[in-house]
């Protein structure tokens, strides 16, 4: 009888730490949730030729957004999501990408002068024509192809983080 009285303290409480661990997941899953209620979602949308320079769009959202010659000058895009948006001659000079998801984006032609683009996701995106004098790629996620490419036309340092555009995309 004493066995079998030991086996259930211990059965139960494996099932009070299983509890007790299954409410602080929750509770530490709880605070994305309400950043995210703040988020702009422009997913979807056409914002041509719009004017975002220097506005706070922390977490935005631009899934598969028309962004053709808009103006992203200044702008804190700190962790946007950019995935399959378009930016064709977008104006991003010193926007703040850092931590950005940019998969399969559109830069072709667009203004990446100082852009801060530190731990972005940029893979399978064009940057034909795109400059980036001063950006800062440093441990951006970048295809091998696009950083050969990035490198024939890379310069310049970025004023605010102080790296070296042809250092952070590791040319060689």
């Amino acid at each position: 009888m004493p066995l079998s009285f030991i086996a259930l303290i211990k059965r139960s409480l494996l099932v009070l730490l299983t509890i007790a661990l299954a409410c602080l997941w929750i509770m530490l899953g709880a605070s994305p949730a309400l950043a995210q209620a703040k988020t702009i979602n422009y997913s979807n949308t056409t914002l041509d030729n719009r004017d975002f320079s220097n506005m706070d769009l922390v977490g935005g959202v631009f899934v598969a957004a028309e962004m053709r010659g808009t103006n992203f000058a200044g702008a804190n895009m700190v962790g946007a999501i950019l995935t399959k948006g378009n930016l064709l001659g977008a104006n991003l000079t010193g926007a703040n990408l850092e931590n950005a998801l940019g998969d399969r984006v559109t830069f072709y032609k667009a203004n990446l002068t100082n852009a801060i683009l530190v731990g972005a996701t940029l893979s399978r995106s064009i940057f034909d024509e795109a400059d980036i004098t001063g950006a800062d790629f440093t441990d951006a996620i970048i295809d091998r192809y696009d950083i050969t490419q990035l490198c024939k036309r890379a310069q310049g340092v970025n004023p605010s983080t102080g790296a070296d555009t042809r250092d952070s995309l590791g040319c060689r």
